[in-house]
């Protein structure tokens, strides 16, 4: 079972979109799948009671000290992937995720805001044990060029993280799929925001692999790559 933990230091990130958006997508591609929310907002949780009955995945909502047991339970019901989301400020929850998971994703937006917090997420990072991690773009303008690139020139020395290749741009399928329970590629299974989820679950699965690694660029490998 691979666990993939949505981290921040801030609300309003993206980490549930992200999360019911890849779970959806590992459903869609024949994995056994699980949501465990830890939120106190029940964002996930919210989302699963709009959604059609009996759609996966499954949502668990509990307490972040209860998270070896929902797991350990979502272990032995057979699920191949289990997706942690977490509330937007919460050191002890954030650590909690981090330790237990296969892979950290880090959901923000190329502004200050945002990555002003990712300083404080490194250091759960490294109070969890370092674990396997890449930030996540997200609301990038949908003409942007290269956005991937320019974003581990600006913070990947100063912060030491990788950057994940695919990244969620700013469209009105992510804002509008939660209200009636559905990812956005469900509303539009053909369209963009249905490619850039394909993409980064492409990422999640070589990024669980036994053997594979994710490197972090800084800003002097990106100017000479």
């Amino acid at each position: 079972m691979k666990i993939i933990s949505l981290i921040s230091q801030k609300g309003g990130t993206g980490k549930t979109t992200t999360a019911t958006g890849l779970a959806v997508a590992a459903v869609a591609a024949g994995y056994s799948t699980a949501i465990i929310d830890i939120d106190p907002q029940a964002n996930a949780t919210n989302w699963r009671d709009r959604r059609e009955a009996g759609g996966d995945p499954a949502v668990f909502s509990t307490q972040p000290i209860r998270l070896p047991q929902q797991l350990e339970q979502c272990r032995a019901a057979g699920a191949e992937f289990v997706f942690i989301d977490t509330p937007g400020k919460s050191d002890s929850a954030a650590i909690a995720a981090a330790k237990v998971a296969d892979l950290v994703l880090i959901p923000a937006h190329n502004q200050a805001f945002d990555i002003e917090t990712l300083a404080a997420v490194r250091e759960v990072l490294d109070l969890a044990g370092k674990p396997r991690a890449a930030v996540v773009m997200n609301g990038i303008h949908p003409s942007a060029k290269s956005p991937v690139e320019k974003v581990r020139e600006w913070f990947g020395e100063d912060y030491g993280l990788a950057v994940a290749p695919a990244f969620l741009s700013h469209r009105a399928a992510y804002a509008d799929a939660p209200t009636t329970g559905q990812a956005a590629q469900e509303i539009d299974p053909t369209g963009k925001a249905a490619q850039e989820i394909e993409a980064l679950l492409a990422f999640v699965l070589d990024s669980t692999r036994a053997n594979s690694r994710i490197s972090t660029t800084n800003k002097k490998e990106a100017a000479n790559g």
